[in-house]
């Protein structure tokens, strides 16, 4: 059984994608190989008819939909969980599907030391960092705010979030795993290319709301400097620390209840167990 996820092109990362590898052989030891026979689609806004590989089973295990066309879901396919009721609905599903992001069973494997670094934290989406991670990153060492690079190690990401009071986040499960690790959030975005959707579908299913506030996106744009090119980054380096700043100081920080947490964390749990009972028993053979 192979760990299907999505992956970037020449060794791309990204914090989200790669919690799959960090989780799922701690949850499900023992179980994933190299057999695609067999795939395990698991983190990710990944149930997109094009990306999901030809297998002759498909198991769906806390995945969202979003991006693309919407796959026909037949005899092949055991959905165990989805991110959320918004996925569930797209899918057809019973709402009794629709757990939450798997992101947060970071809390049985991850323990924070308490200790706080930063008030506040940014951390962009994964192209923010890729293409001005090193704009965002001196404006984050300007304000005395921490940066949190999504392309960073697993472990790095986690511990910079657990070291910040409260995280400002244009990356989904930036904001996932800080509420998981009850870590306040509040959410960004620069860009309507930012894909709602998925926001909306793991809010609704921990019972928060999206409303992000909007900030100027940044771009290196190396091997394209020219006039126009310098005068249009030299203005936005100097409004986008303000814009930051006063989203650090007025917008509203939000936080799952923990009980609800709590539930959901057990629910996910319960379904694992399922999963484990149905590979003993053979039926994916």
């Amino acid at each position: 059984m192979k760990l299907f996820y999505a992956q970037g092109k020449e060794g791309t990362t990204n914090f989200g994608d790669d919690l799959n590898v960090y989780l799922w052989e701690k949850i499900i030891p023992g179980i994933l190989d190299n057999d695609s026979d067999t795939i395990f689609i698991g983190i990710g806004t990944i149930l997109n008819e094009k990306w999901i590989p030809v297998a002759r089973k498909k198991i769906v295990f806390s995945s969202g939909v979003g991006y693309g066309q919407i796959p026909k879901i037949d005899d092949s396919w055991k959905i165990y969980c989805v991110r959320g009721p918004l996925s569930a609905k797209k899918l057809g599903l019973p709402l009794g599907l629709a757990i939450t992001d798997g992101a947060v069973l970071i809390k049985k494997f991850f323990a924070s030391d308490g200790k706080k670094i930063y008030r506040f934290s940014y951390m962009p989406h994964q192209n923010q960092a890729h293409c001005g991670g090193k704009y965002w990153k001196k404006i984050c060492e300007y304000l005395g705010f921490g940066y949190i690079d999504p392309r960073w190690e697993t472990e790095q990401v986690l511990n910079s979030i657990s070291s910040t009071k409260c995280l400002i986040t244009e990356s989904l499960h930036g904001a996932i795993v800080a509420d998981t690790l009850r870590v306040p959030w509040k959410a960004v975005k620069t860009s309507d290319k930012i894909l709602a959707f998925k926001w909306e579908d793991w809010c609704a299913s921990v019972g928060l709301e999206y409303k992000p506030s909007s900030i100027l996106p940044l771009w290196s744009s190396e091997g394209k400097s020219n006039i126009i090119v310098s005068a249009r980054r030299s203005i936005k380096l100097k409004i986008v620390p303000h814009q930051l700043l006063n989203i650090a100081k007025n917008s509203r920080p939000f936080l799952s209840k923990e009980s609800l947490l709590k539930q959901l964390i057990d629910k996910l749990e319960q379904k694992c167990n399922e999963f484990k009972k149905d590979v003993c028993q053979g039926i994916f053979r």
